[in-house]
């Protein structure tokens, strides 16, 4: 199995999972996972998490990233994971994810995106925690999820299944669309692999107060999403 880190997401110090001094119970056992490095939620931060927000999604709908690899479109059903689509679309409709690098494409695992370039920007949603959805489906090729650093933690960061993934059911991560056509995001520069300190790729901890011009110049190669819309 790789070594590739946790599927983090928020202030992912490790590759998703670590951070605030602490590992996740997947970095213990040395299982790779998509993790937001941001601090996991103590009993006091729980209390910041979002339920019953204004803009529900649609039962369905669809997104398409504008990346610079091309067009990537993704199908959102709201009954997979309805705090997760609900996040989702908000996020979309309020232009967040444009300009926002795939910072961490480890072949045979994922590709994760979700901090965006302006670090004011991501540190405000960075609070802006929901609710865990139960695990309906699988993180099975292509499906999408949300990257979290523990119970009810789940913010802006989201990876797209490589492989299959199934293993990650049984950690909370919550699918809650899936990709129409793989081919761009096979095509996502997966040259950096594991981000620091386990890799060669980018430091979550510094995109997060850097921002983009971190990226810039230190990883040039990364693919981005130029923008994003619902599409139907």
């Amino acid at each position: 199995m790789r070594t590739a880190a946790l599927i983090m997401a928020g202030a992912l110090v490790l590759p998703l999972v670590f951070l605030g001094g602490g590992c996740s119970k997947n970095e213990k056992t040395n299982t790779p996972t998509p993790d937001d490095e941001s601090p996991s939620p103590d009993e006091e931060e729980t209390t910041e998490v979002t339920d019953g927000r204004p803009n529900q999604a649609p039962d369905q709908y669809t997104v398409e990233l504008d990346t610079t690899k091309g067009p990537i479109l993704i199908e959102v059903h709201r009954d997979w994971s309805p705090h997760g689509a609900d996040r989702f679309y908000e996020l979309v409709r309020n232009g967040y994810y444009n300009d926002v690098a795939f910072f961490r494409v480890v072949d045979g695992f994922m590709a994760q995106v979700g901090i965006n370039g302006d670090p004011a920007l991501n540190a405000k949603w960075r609070e802006d925690r929901i609710p865990d959805d139960p695990v309906k489906g699988s993180n099975t090729p292509g499906t999408v999820s949300f990257a979290t650093s523990g119970p009810n933690s789940r913010t802006t960061q989201f990876f797209i299944n490589l492989v299959d993934n199934s293993r990650l059911d049984g950690m909370g991560f919550s699918p809650f669309g899936k990709v129409k056509d793989m081919t761009t995001v096979e095509a996502l520069y997966a040259g950096y692999g594991e981000g620091a300190p386990r890799g060669r790729g980018p430091s979550q901890a510094l995109l997060q107060s850097q921002g983009n011009a971190y990226l810039k110049d230190n990883f040039p190669k990364l693919d981005y999403i130029k923008s994003a819309k619902i599409t139907e």
